[in-house]
């Protein structure tokens, strides 16, 4: 079914926006904590806990700071109503450049040339 997009519809939530960055967080966090894990355990050893054990700890670990970090940052930052965006894109915009004479002044000079 397609999604029929009108003025009535609105972006996503805030819940919306602090799960996402949980996910993004979460996923990414996974995989530093791979990294890192994998290289501490072929550096020292897997320890007492076993290999897997060892790197499962690291990477739930990672996961869980990152997430918990990006779920926070991403609702800080897109949490903003229109009035806040609006003021933002108007200060941000290009400044209109004005021509030095118009079209009307232009056509007066000519004549008054000739």
């Amino acid at each position: 079914m397609p999604v029929v997009a009108g003025p009535a519809m609105s972006g996503p939530s805030t819940f919306d926006k602090l799960k996402m960055g949980a996910m993004m967080g979460g996923s990414v966090g996974l995989i530093i904590g791979f990294i890192f894990g994998a290289t501490n355990i072929i550096r020292f050893g897997p320890g007492p806990n076993g290999m897997m054990r060892t790197l499962g700890q690291y990477m739930l670990g990672s996961s869980a700071t990152f997430g918990f970090f990006m779920a926070i940052g991403t609702t800080i930052r897109t949490d903003s109503d229109r009035d806040t965006t609006e003021a933002f894109a108007r200060a941000r915009r290009q400044p209109v450049i004005m021509p030095r004479y118009t079209r009307i002044q232009q056509e007066a000079m000519k004549r008054r040339q000739e």
